[in-house]
């Protein structure tokens, strides 16, 4: 049973945070079974913002079953009217966008500017699939029987468990959320530890929207203590997990022993290359933007600059000068702001230093920036750093921070080669005004996305995104191939007699 909380009403007020975020399980506020909680901490001040619900196996056995009893229900309504309750809670995000982007800004740090945009970008996400509701197409074909027709239609999963990184936290429930429900199926979506706020008012909206109670489910808490049970959890049809590689692995080595069906987006290291006939001030910009927007806590981050011999030393030097100009902080007028916690960023800059002892040169940046404008918060320099080979470990592991290398390559061919020599394969970029090149670039390069002239990242909500290899196991998310992942098909006959007219 849950634990209802006793001393607080529910929050209907997504304005005014909560002493102790709740869970929301059954239509119901709920502290954790075990009455734990945890600190959120501020990462651009290191001071504590609230307290949080520290979930547990119980609670995970607890909203399973809940969410289980009320999925048929919420199946048996048409997919119409589904998507104008997912369209409700479009409307109330939009209504109330500032007082979310509130929350964004105060649970990651980034400036109010850039939480605007996510917000903006997950309403986007919730109104583009509540429009699939009528459009949820399935096939007609035919028979070759006589007298038999033949079609294939969507059928709901049952339970999704849906477990979700902090790095863009609106956005990353509305990618999940919107299209697992949409689909006829139960959420339970576990929040990021680091970003319980924009979860928590997510859930406050959908029950406003008309969610039936048990439908839609918040679990906050950590990985090892509440993600890994809803993984477990034999009851939880489909796992959506945005996340770690380690991580990743895990569950689908677990989800896989009980033949569970698993979404993992598992980030990527990737590759802009910049030709010799490359705009470079355009080249640059989207350089900037690539490695350092959102503190670099992207997967679509721009890590890996290859750039042509050429015109190397003239693009490091002008990459270099504009990535000294950045501003790092809060504000709006600031660029990015911190990392999400300390032992991100210990983790690393430690990893600068390996590359520096094996003989990497950092052209800037590589330490934690500090001083009365930091605080103890978790900002870290824009660092640029140079003469590090393919296979080295910064090379190939994500940081999943504002850090960046540049390699310097001969030609096409070579610049190819280095940007597939990767264990990812999720964004790339290249910059050339020569169309047999870009062409050839898009046939050969090896990743779920693929950019010309622009960044690495900016996915929109009506299209696909998603990778290859260690970037995740082949479905989609956004875009309408996002309903493949959270529905099966089923195949339909029915045979008739026309003898009986």
């Amino acid at each position: 049973m849950t634990v209802s909380l006793a001393t607080q009403p529910a929050h209907n007020d997504v304005g005014a945070i909560p002493s102790v975020i709740p869970n929301h399980i059954g239509g119901h506020d709920a502290l954790a079974v075990g009455g734990r909680t945890f600190e959120k901490i501020d990462p651009a001040t290191g001071r504590t913002i609230c307290r949080v619900v520290r979930s547990t196996a119980d609670d995970v056995r607890v909203a399973v079953g809940i969410a289980k009893a009320a999925q048929p229900a919420w199946a048996g309504a048409t997919v119409v009217r589904r998507g104008e309750i997912l369209r409700q809670i479009a409307l109330l995000m939009r209504e109330r966008r500032s007082a979310i982007a509130e929350l964004v800004a105060r649970e990651t740090g980034k400036s109010r500017k850039d939480a605007l945009g996510e917000t903006d970008a997950a309403i986007e996400m919730g109104f583009f699939v509540a429009g699939e509701g009528r459009r949820f197409y399935g096939q007609t074909t035919t028979s070759a029987v006589p007298n038999k027709a033949a079609m294939v239609v969507r059928q709901p999963l049952g339970v999704a468990g849906l477990i979700i990184a902090a790095n863009t936290p609106i956005a990353n429930v509305a990618w999940k959320a919107f299209p697992a429900l949409l689909c006829g199926n139960a959420a339970i979506l576990k929040a990021a530890e680091d970003t319980p706020l924009s979860a928590w008012a997510f859930g406050v909206l959908a029950r406003e929207a008309g969610v039936p109670d048990g439908v839609y489910t918040t679990l906050h808490g950590f990985g090892e203590e509440a993600g890994a049970p809803l993984v477990e959890h034999p009851d939880v049809a489909v796992i959506s997990f945005t996340g770690s590689c380690e991580v990743g692995r895990w569950i689908a080595e677990t989800a896989g022993r009980r033949l569970a069906k698993t979404c993992l987006e598992l980030g990527g290291k990737n590759p802009l290359i910049v030709c010799d006939d490359a705009d470079l001030q355009n080249a640059v910009t989207w350089a900037l933007g690539s490695a350092f927007s959102n503190a670099g806590q992207r997967c679509a981050a721009g890590s890996r600059i290859i750039v042509f011999d050429a015109v190397y030393d003239r693009f490091r030097q002008m990459f270099v000068d504009a990535a000294k100009k950045l501003k790092v902080g809060t504000a709006d007028t600031d660029d990015y702001g911190p990392v999400i916690n300390e032992a991100q960023m210990t983790s690393m800059l430690a990893s600068v230093e390996r590359a520096r002892a094996a003989g990497a040169v950092v052209l800037t940046g590589g330490h934690r920036l500090t001083g009365e404008r930091y605080g103890n918060g978790f900002f870290v320099a824009p660092t640029i750093i140079e003469h590090v080979g393919p296979n080295d470990e910064i090379s190939r592991t994500e940081l999943f921070g504002p850090i960046t290398c540049l390699y310097r390559v001969k030609d096409f061919e070579e610049a190819i080669a280095l940007a597939n020599d990767s264990p990812f394969g999720l964004t790339a970029s290249i910059h050339t005004q020569n169309l047999n090149r870009a062409m050839a670039f898009i046939g050969r390069i090896q990743s779920g996305v693929a950019s010309v002239n622009g960044g690495t990242y900016g996915s929109e909500p009506h299209l696909p995104f998603g990778g290859l290899r260690q970037s995740g196991n082949g479905w989609r998310e956004a875009g309408t191939q996002a309903l493949d992942v959270y529905s099966d098909l089923k195949t339909v006959y029915i045979n008739h007699n026309p003898a009986q007219v």
